[in-house]
């Protein structure tokens, strides 16, 4: 039986191995993918997206403090958001955009989603996905809101990621999806608990709910496709899972916290 201080350790690393696979944050010395390291810290994914959001959260603050406008605010909140991550996931949505919409065959969809040359398909997607966020936040404009929406948005968005990986097969076996492994269940368990309970405390549960179902059917929606398309799923398919679930997230907030602060 392990004693509290493992525990302990054992989440830490898994804390640092998650915020420095979502971001650009030096917490980890490396990577590790092969040893199964990152499907057991999967759970904390959602976490680590929680920490995005309160940065994005704070900029946006900063920004309205300083007196400028919530649509410029909300522009450089986004811009906080993507560079932290690096562009991650937005590179996962160009290219799985690219792959999916451009190739005929499986192996040129897969050799268009390994390209790092961005099509029309990407360009229109990396558009419509900064536009729907920008909007969304804009419109909810609160500081306070702001907060709760991109917290309750980043930390969703990844929540989803394990089952995802877990259900949807890899479609390579030499890409990072197929290294990284199947999350134990457990990790899915506790990513989705930790995403449930960020979604209801900023939004609240009838609200959560709504999102929930939302990004259930978008995720069930993207494994039908890349399964029928791929064979399966990969990093770039899950970036674009990631962006999806970002962008119905804020889409429900913005829906129902535009009056909070007045």
């Amino acid at each position: 039986m392990m004693s509290r201080a493992e525990i302990l350790k054992d989440v830490v690393a898994d804390l640092r191995i998650a915020s420095s696979f979502v971001t650009i944050v030096p917490v980890a010395a490396s990577k590790p993918a092969a040893d199964g390291s990152i499907a057991r810290a999967t759970w904390a994914l959602p976490v680590a997206g929680l920490l995005v959001g309160l940065f994005g959260a704070a900029v946006f603050a900063l920004a309205s403090k300083l007196g400028l406008a919530p649509s410029m605010a909300a522009l450089l909140a986004l811009a906080a958001t993507t560079l932290i991550t690096g562009a991650l996931h937005e590179d996962g949505l160009a290219d799985t955009a690219d792959g999916l919409g451009g190739g005929r065959t499986r192996e040129r969809k897969l050799e268009i989603m390994r390209d790092s040359r961005i099509g029309s398909y990407g360009t229109c997607a990396l558009i419509l996905s900064f536009g729907l966020r920008w909007s969304a936040l804009a419109g909810i404009a609160n500081p306070w809101a702001v907060m709760l929406a991109l917290c309750a948005a980043h930390a969703a968005a990844r929540a989803g990621l394990p089952a995802f990986m877990s259900l949807v097969p890899p479609a390579r076996r030499d890409g990072l999806a197929s290294r990284a492994g199947a999350p134990p269940g457990r990790s899915v368990a506790i990513a989705f608990a930790v995403g449930t309970l960020t979604l209801a405390l900023a939004l609240g549960p009838a609200k959560a709910l709504v999102g929930l179902v939302l990004l259930s059917l978008a995720g069930l929606g993207l494994a039908r496709l890349a399964i029928r398309q791929i064979g399966g799923q990969t990093g770039d398919i899950l970036g674009a899972f990631e962006q999806v679930g970002e962008i119905l997230i804020l889409l429900v907030a913005a829906a129902f916290l535009q009056t909070v602060g007045g």
